[in-house]
């Protein structure tokens, strides 16, 4: 597994001159909590097997079991977290409003994000949902650096838009308004990720234009890389929209950071799936359409707070 296929890809690097063009507004607050545990639904699905709306589409495998098992990161606030000892967050809930139009429970098992790919095409999950970018290379599982192909593609059913922002100690940040204001300072981020690939090139485009490189400092997770940040360690840090906002509501009671300028390089969430699981993908589909007719797909978004991210339709292989 390369670095590319982390949380979210840099197969767009060549446009971050201009990524700043790429805004999406408005409010995050971000609060609640989702009732799923590790082991997958809160078991409130409201129609178990052949009765649930939309049973008929899945494989039989999955029929017969009435679980499908999910492969996720679960340490990426808000989308998906421990709390209380439960797992919990914008994707838990967006599967269970799935399971009660499909009948089933989806089972979520907690795994590193860069082995999630690997532990799907081993069989230990039957899909991944775990704030994963849609995008062309991942659909061919080719490597974006080298052009490659590495592992077998997957297929991606599209639920939600992100994009990353940059963040800094509340009343810090100075002249810190956009990606090029970088240059000289230091970042802080998740390793692997496509902030992480963002300030690499932004380092890079720093010193092509006669200025300074960005000293970056990679962290496992995003809540490593925000006690450094809180410490003072840093100038800034950078992570998905969600997330920082996120960050900005809860650390210190929201008294810790603040998000300066606009998201860029804002791309779908997506739950993956295997190529040849075109019924699971299919029915994942179909089960994205229904609740997002029938009012429950906005309920979780407004719940979470993260309206800004919304699609009207749930499409296949939409990232480019």
């Amino acid at each position: 597994m390369t670095a590319s296929y982390t949380r979210r890809s840099a197969a767009r690097r060549s446009r971050m001159a201009a990524a700043g063009a790429i805004a999406v507004t408005g409010a995050l607050l971000l609060t609640g909590c989702g009732d799923q545990t590790d082991q997958g639904g809160s078991g409130d699905t409201a129609t178990v097997g052949a009765k649930a709306p939309l049973f008929s589409k899945l494989p039989k495998e999955i029929q017969d079991s009435k679980v499908v098992k999910v492969g996720s990161d679960i340490a990426y606030p808000p989308v998906e977290f421990k709390k209380g000892g439960q797992t919990v967050g914008l994707d838990p809930d967006l599967a269970d409003a799935l399971g009660k139009q499909l009948g089933v429970r989806f089972e979520f098992q907690n795994g590193t994000f860069d082995t999630l790919l690997t532990g799907m095409r081993s069989g230990r999950y039957q899909m991944v949902m775990s704030a994963m970018t849609d995008t062309k290379e991942r659909q061919k599982g080719i490597d974006p650096e080298t052009g490659k192909k590495v592992f077998e593609g997957v297929d991606f059913v599209d639920y939600f838009s992100a994009g990353v922002s940059i963040y800094t100690k509340k009343g810090a940040s100075e002249s810190i308004k956009t990606w090029d204001d970088l240059c000289g300072k230091k970042i802080v981020v998740q390793r692997n990720t496509v902030s992480h690939d963002l300030a690499k090139d932004q380092s890079a485009k720093c010193k092509k234009d006669g200025g300074k490189a960005i000293a970056t400092e990679a962290f496992d997770t995003d809540v490593e890389a925000q006690t450094r940040l809180r410490a003072g360690g840093a100038d800034a840090g950078a992570s998905d929209y969600p997330v920082a906002a996120y960050a900005v509501k809860t650390s210190g009671g929201g008294k810790d950071f603040e998000i300066v300028g606009d998201q860029v390089e804002a791309a779908p969430y997506g739950i993956a799936v295997a190529k040849k699981d075109t019924q699971l993908r299919d029915a994942l589909q179909s089960a994205f359409a229904a609740i997002i007719k029938d009012g429950e797909y906005k309920k979780v978004l407004d719940k979470w707070q993260v309206q800004d991210g919304a699609v009207t339709e749930a499409k296949v292989n939409g990232g480019s």
